[in-house]
């Protein structure tokens, strides 16, 4: 069992939930997590949290439930040069950011266009976490990106809704174990992630763990249940 779920979505990210920050830790605790980090979506994606939504995270409380909560936000990549859909004066004062690619916001390039893309974003220090890059509709050269990610101390998920039959960023076991290759290969910590939206799925890992497993990747480089270590990360660039 993995104790930590640190991308999560509430009912102000616009769609897929109608559950609040704290049916979320509520239905955490429930299931034996020990940190949860809400991470909605930016205001580029259509319905969902306001800049005075993000700039009213750091007030809420740090504990519900018995659990700890972290406060972040699921950026949005709109082009190359990775400008994302998030101030710097917000993103600061949150606890991390995930960054992805999401059609609505960016449209795909080539290869070489899209790892830029995201070496651009990951250089803001607020950028923590690389969410779902196994997403088959934006191809990348994923040994550049592991090497960048090394570099600006940011980390890769493995998510699992991406491993889930039948998601809609296709198969993406492939990306998936490639980018688990490079991760031992650099020994580059991963996070496992449940992309929840709402409360049923928050803290289910059960294709990412099966998959990690499958592959023999080290648990040593996974932070789930290493909390200590990984909020000293999250708080460090």
């Amino acid at each position: 069992m993995y104790l930590s779920d640190i991308h999560t979505h509430s009912i102000a990210s616009g769609h897929g939930t109608t559950c609040t920050i704290s049916d979320m830790a509520k239905a955490a605790s429930k299931k034996g997590l020990k940190l949860l980090g809400i991470s909605d979506h930016g205001p580029g994606t259509l319905a969902s949290g306001t800049s005075s939504y993000f700039r009213s995270l750091p007030f809420y409380p740090r504990k519900r439930f018995g659990i700890d909560i972290l406060y972040g936000v699921e950026l949005n990549i709109l082009d190359s040069a990775g400008h994302t859909d998030l101030s710097d004066e917000l993103l600061n004062n949150l606890d991390y950011a995930i960054i992805s690619m999401h059609r609505q916001n960016y449209r795909s390039g080539s290869v070489s266009q899209n790892t830029e893309a995201y070496i651009n974003a990951i250089k803001h220090p607020a950028v923590k976490i690389l969410g779902h890059c196994d997403d088959t509709h934006f191809p990348v050269d994923y040994e550049t990106l592991a090497r960048a990610a090394l570099r600006e101390n940011v980390i890769f998920e493995i998510n699992e809704t991406s491993l889930a039959p039948g998601g809609y960023r296709g198969d993406t076991r492939a990306n998936a174990a490639r980018i688990l290759y490079l991760c031992q290969k650099y020994q580059l910590p991963v996070i496992l992630s449940s992309d929840s939206h709402g409360k049923e799925h928050v803290g289910d890992f059960t294709y990412a763990e099966e998959f990690v497993h499958q592959l023999m990747f080290p648990e040593t480089l996974i932070l789930n249940n290493q909390l200590p270590k990984l909020k000293v990360f999250l708080q460090t660039r």
